[in-house]
């Protein structure tokens, strides 16, 4: 397979990181336009494959993917180049955005914020509905996704999202059936065995590792990356889901209040690129004077584990992925991700946002925007920030 230098990487996606709006599936679709129907760097099946690797591990499915395709074309430098391409714009738009939050002070109560937060619950809405129908077609996943639903409400917290995935797993793996692939294996990506074991170890060690050296060194910025780091190792199902994980990581010890966070959350729905960038606005805002640096540590922290891991599973991924057992186990955990985002639809985002008539007429204008007229995220998120402005100085 022909390769490509790192830099050349790096500027592909720097473009499609400047026009790529539309959440995670959206992104898969620019990438095989670019890279299978236009360019020609990968075959369908191939590309196929490592969409659904990437669909499997934690983190964000569609940065991954682009890690994925610029591994293929410029081996592992080939990941970071076409990682920091696609997330740079994104990013340094959500940390601006950050500094004129944390200048704004007390306007945080205006009501373009209550814009935001409407749209916000509007797009973790069209993500429940989407997902939902195409993750839980039938009775028993739509079972495990209830059952998840009631846990994580039951269960607040980390430990009961985690849990939810858990159990959806087991119980995927036992009530689901796997279909066997059918496709050659072939050596795809240029990682070793011995990289890829050497990425999982540290992965581990990492998510395991993190926590008590930060109870041993109790320092607010190795703080803040331990709780990044395993917000990005523990999410399942795309940069949605991970709103309940950085919520309860950086909410209740008070490093950022919640309109400040959802404010955060509103605004990267008009941004393209990856939703994970969200916390770089999050490491900004929370920093003693609005710290850019804090928000890249963040940044870097949060996406850390999707290295590790695409690393670490690649050169075993064509033996793992005809096993009908890992497939159904997939099925659960894809079917407990939609039960998650219910719960998430209903507290933090509905709890804490809709107030009242003209918070839901807001939040149910840009749901009907985006699900019934196809409006672009990044236009609904200025039109619910202008009304909600609107209706306050009404």
């Amino acid at each position: 397979m022909e390769r490509s230098s790192p830099w050349q990487v790096f500027t592909v996606f720097l473009g499609l990181g400047c026009r790529c709006f539309g959440g995670p599936v959206a992104h898969i679709g620019y990438f095989r336009d670019e890279f299978v129907a236009r360019r020609g760097w990968m075959d369908e099946r191939s590309y196929a494959d490592l969409v659904a690797l990437c669909q499997f591990l934690p983190g964000p499915a569609s940065s991954q993917v682009g890690m994925g395709v610029g591994i293929s074309r410029a081996g592992p430098a080939g990941a970071l180049a076409a990682w920091i391409g696609f997330t740079a714009p994104s990013a340094l738009l959500m940390i601006a955005f950050a500094y004129g939050v944390v200048e704004l002070g007390d306007a945080l109560g205006g009501g373009w914020l209550q814009g935001l937060k409407a749209m916000a619950v509007a797009v973790v809405a069209q993500a429940s509905w989407g997902m939902a129908r195409s993750l839980c077609p039938d009775r028993p996943r739509q079972t495990l996704a209830v059952l998840a639903t009631i846990l994580v409400l039951l269960w607040p917290g980390a430990w009961g999202q985690i849990a939810a995935i858990i159990g959806g797993a087991i119980l995927g793996r036992l009530v689901l059936e796997g279909s066997t692939g059918n496709g050659e294996k072939r050596r795809l990506f240029p990682v070793s065995r011995g990289f890829g074991i050497a990425a999982l170890v540290a992965f581990f060690a990492l998510l395991f590792g993190l926590p008590a050296l930060v109870t041993a060194v109790p320092v607010h910025g190795l703080a803040a990356f331990d709780s990044f780091y395993r917000a990005g190792s523990l999410v399942f199902g795309g940069g949605h889901v991970v709103l309940p994980l950085l919520q309860a990581e950086v909410v209740p010890p008070g490093w950022l209040d919640a309109d400040t966070f959802l404010a955060g959350y509103g605004a990267a729905q008009a941004v393209p690129g990856p939703l994970f960038t969200f916390s770089a606005y999050l490491g900004t805002a929370m920093s003693p004077g609005g710290g850019w640096a804090f928000g890249l540590l963040c940044l870097a922290a949060i996406f850390l584990p999707s290295f590790l891991l695409l690393y670490g599973t690649l050169p075993f991924w064509d033996a793992l992925r005809t096993q009908p057992a890992v497939q159904s186990a997939l099925g659960g955990v894809n079917a407990a991700v939609v039960g998650l985002l219910l719960a998430v639809l209903f507290t933090p985002m509905w709890t804490t946002t809709i107030r009242g008539t003209e918070d839901f007429v807001l939040a149910l204008a840009a749901f009907a925007a985006l699900v019934t007229y196809r409006v672009p995220p990044w236009l609904v998120a200025i039109l619910a920030a202008l009304a909600g402005a609107g209706l306050a100085a009404l």
